[in-house]
């Protein structure tokens, strides 16, 4: 197998060239919704521009991580979590249980919805019944905890949907819940728990749940775990997990059902944090220490119309694009949150569970139906293409060499190549 010889997810925290045949987290090598630099398929159907398509043992919302020629995904299947890996023609290369699967509750939901990461030389992977674990590329387990045995039960109303992070040290996970909420890292070779911070921060019953997963970046020379979540916006150290600054005030009103699905994006030194099911976008300076609510607060919009509850907005070169549920597109100016262009999808009873990615010069968008809109970014958001699959979809795709894997609840698509 051919690995790259720079550590690619890592390094694109500092924005370099991003190798073009690995994705290693849901929203991408820089962990911003956009794709490394390629030509990509702009139009396709089902039985049009596909390179291939294999069934899935289960349904689940959690997309792809690759690292070459290895797909790594998680599936429930007999009862069990696993975690299946394919190459690049979609044959399967192995497949590993990890616990007893834990049902998804709602429609959308599943014990397998976190995505998997990975840095090219593990695999990380979570999943709702707290089992959290590392696998080589041939699928061994190296080691396997279950959070929840360790640390409490799950008191989500819904179901689990934060992924593990990486940072230049360890991978993280972050666990926001009514009670006993922390944000935790484990090195990644061993397993070992390197920090644990309590994140309890008084948010009334429902508020106080998140599904967001957090966002790692750098700023100052420091490396920082961004996380959104029971009203707050809290910055800690990637190092040993100490708290550097908070925003609060994003739930004034003390509302009870204020969960936050929708995570954060970093742009420039912009934070950008949908909030309030959608209600309401924030920009937060970077940096600062204890209580920066005032002083980094940048803009925001609170009318409802410039927002998302679950999909998690893409930001590039001072944009941010931002797609609410009901298929509303929005490219703001991430300095100022000058509103640059809107265009509402066309219509029909399906929502927008997938987060908007960039790739070059087009803006993809996925419906709950598996139709993807297919925009040209910029000033006016025109509409390229309309791209049906007609199967349920809630996964963000991958872009990897010119190829997009798109998983639904039945399959898993290679699209174009």
């Amino acid at each position: 197998m051919r690995y790259l010889i720079t550590f690619v997810f890592v390094a694109a925290l500092a924005q370099p060239t991003m190798a073009a045949d690995v994705w290693p987290s849901w929203r991408g090598p820089a962990g911003n919704g956009t794709a490394p630099a390629d030509d990509y398929p702009t139009s396709w159907s089902a039985e049009e521009n596909v390179a291939w398509k294999v069934d899935l043992p289960g349904a689940a919302g959690s997309t792809p991580a690759v690292w070459n020629d290895l797909i790594v995904l998680t599936s429930p299947r007999d009862g069990k979590n696993f975690v299946i890996a394919y190459n690049m023609s979609g044959e399967q290369q192995w497949a590993t249980p990890l616990g007893d699967e834990r049902p998804g509750k709602h429609r959308k939901g599943s014990g397998s919805n976190p995505s998997p990461v990975t840095d090219g030389e593990r695999v990380y992977v979570y999943f709702k019944s707290g089992d959290f674990a590392a696998l080589d590329f041939e699928g061994n387990v190296l080691w396997h905890h279950n959070l929840q045995d360790k640390y409490g039960e799950d008191t989500l109303w819904w179901d689990l949907g934060t992924s593990p992070v990486l940072t230049n040290q360890h991978v993280v996970v972050a666990c926001q819940q009514t009670g006993p909420s922390y944000v935790a890292a484990f090195d990644p070779a061993t397993g070992d728990v390197a920090w644990k911070v309590d994140r309890n921060l008084g948010a009334p019953s429902e508020a106080a749940q998140s599904y967001s997963t957090p966002v790692v970046t750098q700023h100052d020379g420091r490396e920082i775990i961004v996380v959104l979540g029971a009203d707050h916006v809290t910055a800690h150290d990637a190092a040993d997990g100490k708290l550097l600054w908070k925003v609060s005030g994003m739930n004034p009103e003390g509302n009870e059902y204020f969960r936050s699905i929708a995570s954060p994006v970093v742009e420039g030194d912009l934070v950008i944090a949908p909030y309030a099911r959608g209600n309401t976008l924030t920009a937060i300076r970077l940096g600062g220490s204890g209580d920066v609510t005032k002083s980094h607060t940048v803009w925001a919009h609170d009318e409802g119309e410039l927002s998302a509850d679950v999909p998690t907005p893409a930001a590039q070169d001072g944009r941010v694009y931002i797609c609410d549920d009901k298929g509303t597109v929005s490219c703001l100016d991430v300095d100022t949150g000058r509103v640059i262009a809107q265009r509402q999808l066309p219509k029909n009873r399906n929502a927008y569970s997938a987060s908007p990615l960039l790739a070059g010069e087009h803006l993809y968008l996925t419906r709950e139906d598996g139709t993807t809109f297919v925009l040209k970014a910029g000033d006016e958001l025109e509409i390229v293409s309309e791209n049906p699959l007609d199967e349920f979809t809630v996964a963000t795709p991958a872009f990897v060499d010119g190829r997009i894997l798109l998983r639904t609840f039945d399959r898993l698509w290679c699209i174009g190549g």
